[in-house]
């Protein structure tokens, strides 16, 4: 069984910077597609940002293209989320997840992906 565990939330005020890391316990990190997604209170999970096994492809959400950047370190077996002019609306419990099989490069779809971590929250204040 794979685990992931997020860090690196926290609270920020509005146009502020935060960087979240997920640290995979699987050597075979580099074989799965990883994404980002978020829940805000009384919402639906909603897709943030993935990122292929190479890390050469990325796809991200409308709204968040431009502010943030997913990459991954195969050698550390950890995904980053560097989220820049973070806004309220960005305010939510951050998960990642992990998707072990499948050719396409990533995924927006979370029954797709097999491994979540246990999420870290993002609070943005105006």
């Amino acid at each position: 069984q794979v685990q992931l565990v997020e860090s690196g939330g926290g609270l920020v005020q509005a146009g502020g910077s935060l960087r979240l890391s997920c640290v995979a316990s699987s050597r075979t990190f580099s074989s799965y597609i990883m994404g980002w997604f978020r829940q805000a209170p009384g919402a639906e999970c909603e897709f943030v940002a993935a990122i292929s096994r190479g890390g050469g492809s990325t796809d991200y959400a409308d709204s968040v293209k431009g502010r943030f950047t997913i990459s991954r370190d195969n050698a550390k077996n950890t995904s980053f989320l560097q989220m820049n002019s973070l806004k309220p609306e960005d305010t939510a419990v951050y998960y990642c997840a992990g998707r072990r099989s499948g050719s396409a490069s990533y995924s927006r779809l979370e029954p797709q992906y097999d491994y979540w971590g246990q999420g870290t929250q993002v609070t943005v204040s105006s």
